[in-house]
C-alpha cells in the first residue's frame, strides 16, 4: 500500500486513516475522563466533608470507565501499528535496492520511528492537547488570571523551542548519518574504525542530550513560575474552599505536565523531518 507513495507521516495518515482515527478517538475519550478526575476529587472532598457520598461514587465510576478504555486502546494499538511497521519495512526494501546494506539497515530502523511517532508520541500529544484545553477552561472558570498565566507559559515554551529547532535538526542529521555507516564498519572486522565510530556516536548523543537539558531546564522554569503564580492567586479567590484550592493546583500541575508534551512533540517532529527527507532521498548521504 505504501510502495508508490512518499514515506511520510502524512502518507501514513492518509493510507491508514480509518485505523488511526479510531485509536485517536479512544485517546480523546480516555483523556477527557482522565482530565475530569482532579475536578471530581475536589467535588468528592467537599461532599465527604459535608457528609455526602454521591460525588465519591461518581469519581469511582469515572475511574472504572477510564481503566476499561485504556486497556482496550493498548490491545488495539499493538496490532494496528505492528501491521503498519511491516508495510513500512516492505516499502523501504522494495525502493532501496541500490543502497548499501549498512545504509538500508539504518534507514529501516529510522522508518520504524515514523510509526513509533504515531503509536507513542502522537497519542501523548493528542492527550496533552485535550488536557490543556480542559485545564485552561477550568482554570478560567475559577479566575481568568489563572488561564492567562497558563496561556503565557505556553507562548513562552514555543519561543524557547524555536531557539533550539535548528540545533536539534542538525544534530539529528549528523547522528543519523553516522548510524548509516555502522554495518559497513562492522564488516571490516577492524577495531580502530569501529572505535572511532562509537566515539563519534557518543559525542553526538552527548551534544544532543546537553541541548535537551538546556531546553527543558528553561521550560521547567517557565512552568514552575506559572504554578507558583496560580497557587498564590488561588488562595486569594473569593469564597475559596479546600476543594477549590486543590482543584486549581491540580489543574495547574496537570497543565504543566501536559504542556511538556509540546516541546517533546516538536523535538520528535524535528527529528522525523530529517528522517523523512533521508529515507525519501532528499537528504544528502554525506556531509
Amino acid at each position: 500500500m505504501l510502495t508508490n507513495h512518499p514515506l511520510t507521516i502524512s502518507t501514513l495518515f492518509r493510507v491508514y486513516r480509518g485505523r488511526i482515527a479510531l485509536t485517536l478517538a479512544i485517546i480523546v475519550a480516555e483523556t477527557g475522563l482522565l482530565t475530569l478526575i482532579p475536578l471530581f476529587i475536589g467535588f468528592a472532598i467537599d461532599d465527604l466533608l459535608a457528609g455526602g457520598i454521591t460525588a465519591f461514587w461518581q469519581l469511582a465510576g469515572i475511574m472504572a470507565l477510564l481503566i476499561g478504555l485504556a486497556v482496550i486502546r493498548r490491545v488495539y494499538d499493538t496490532r494496528v501499528y505492528g501491521a503498519i511497521r511491516v508495510d513500512m519495512g516492505n516499502a523501504q526494501v522494495k525502493r532501496s535496492t541500490d543502497l548499501q546494506v549498512s545504509t538500508l539497515n539504518a534507514r529501516l530502523a529510522m522508518g520504524r520511528e515514523l510509526v513509533d511517532f504515531l503509536e507513542e508520541t502522537l497519542p501523548v500529544a493528542v492527550a496533552a492537547a485535550v488536557q490543556l484545553v480542559i485545564s485552561v477552561a477550568i482554570l478560567y472558570a475559577f479566575s481568568p488570571h489563572l488561564a492567562l498565566a497558563a496561556a503565557g507559559a505556553t507562548l513562552g515554551m514555543i519561543c524557547i523551542y524555536a531557539v533550539f529547532h535548528s540545533s536539534f535538526y542538525r544534530l539529528n542529521g549528523d547522528l543519523n548519518h553516522q548510524t548509516e555507516k555502522q554495518v559497513s564498519l562492522l564488516e571490516q572486522r577492524s577495531l580502530r574504525p569501529m572505535h572511532a565510530h562509537l566515539l563519534r556516536l557518543r559525542s553526538l548523543e552527548v551534544r544532543l542530550s546537553d541541548t535537551e537539558a538546556v531546553l527543558y531546564g528553561a521550560i521547567f522554569v517557565v512552568l514552575l513560575g506559572m504554578i507558583l503564580f496560580n497557587l498564590q492567586m488561588a488562595t486569594g479567590l473569593p469564597d475559596v474552599t479546600a476543594g477549590t484550592i486543590f482543584s486549581v493546583i491540580s489543574y495547574s500541575w496537570e497543565f504543566a505536565d501536559s504542556a511538556l508534551a509540546l516541546p517533546m512533540t516538536l523535538q520528535s517532529w524535528t527529528r522525523l523531518s530529517e528522517i523523512m527527507g533521508r529515507i525519501n532521498g532528499q537528504t544528502p548521504s554525506a556531509r
